[in-house]
């Protein structure tokens, strides 16, 4: 990229999340964001932990904002940016309850898995519907959403198999066969006691994904919500290297307090 147009590039504003941040100084944040066009990014954000700023207000997670950044390192390999402004862009409002914590989930998933400075725009907007769709009140909503966030994720990654063969054998799966999803083996005939995915949902998994209709992806996955959360755990694990994601314990953690302080009947 030439001088001028790594200008232009700093100057054009840029849709994006705030996934995380943390303090630089008494009164400066370091903000890691999700953007559409230049990926996962470090920010500096100067001033913004001031009582008066403009920004304090608006680096919050979950908001679609329009952010510019100042100009670029001279250095390439400098992994950090100056942020010069931040606003919002309209959307919902901040999730809620357990649509929070799911909401957190997402942003960890992504601060864990996604290289910097990696654009991934197809991935941006499926998160851009999943932040709203999390608005939804009902514990299915929100599990359906994370189950076709997380598919969608681990095919951006490359490291889902296709879903309508099975991997060994390159064999188109059957429609009424019960198969299983692995991390290493990929899509494999499911044993007599594991829990199964039937073929005919793993099919239109694959054309939803393979389509790019992340509407589809939602229809196809509803019917198997509950059977897709254990093996795209395991496969998410697996790549992640760690038994469990912070945001997941904390969940834990919180439902054994609620069971513990509720009276029994």
């Amino acid at each position: 990229m030439s001088a001028a147009s790594a200008r232009k590039a700093a100057a054009a504003p840029l849709a994006a999340y705030v996934l995380h941040s943390w303090d630089w100084s008494e009164t400066s944040l370091i903000v890691e964001l999700f953007t559409r066009e230049r990926g996962r990014i470090v920010v500096a954000a100067k001033g913004a932990k001031r009582p008066y700023s403009q920004l304090r207000p608006v680096l919050i997670p979950f908001q679609r904002l329009l952010v510019q950044l100042g100009r670029t390192p001279a250095d390439e390999s400098a992994e950090v940016h100056l942020l010069r402004s931040a606003e919002r862009a309209g959307g919902p409002p901040m999730p809620a309850g357990a649509a929070l914590f799911a909401g957190f989930y997402l942003n960890e998933l992504l601060l864990k898995l996604l290289a910097r400075q990696d654009p991934h725009g197809g991935l941006f907007d499926a998160y851009a519907e999943a932040v709203t769709a999390l608005q939804a009140a009902d514990d299915a909503s929100v599990q359906l959403t994370l189950r076709a966030f997380e598919l969608l994720l681990l095919r951006e990654l490359g490291v889902l198999p296709e879903l309508d063969s099975v991997t060994l054998t390159v064999r188109t799966v059957e429609a009424a066969g019960r198969y299983s999803l692995h991390p290493e083996a990929g899509v494999v005939t499911a044993a007599g006691d594991e829990s199964a995915l039937p073929g005919q949902a793993l099919a239109a998994l694959e054309a939803a994904l393979a389509g790019g209709d992340r509407a589809a992806l939602r229809a196809a996955a509803a019917p198997v919500t509950a059977a897709l959360r254990a093996p795209l755990r395991q496969v998410l694990h697996y790549h992640l290297g760690s038994p469990m994601l912070r945001t997941r314990q904390l969940m834990v953690d919180l439902q054994k307090l609620i069971d513990r302080e509720t009276p029994r009947p």
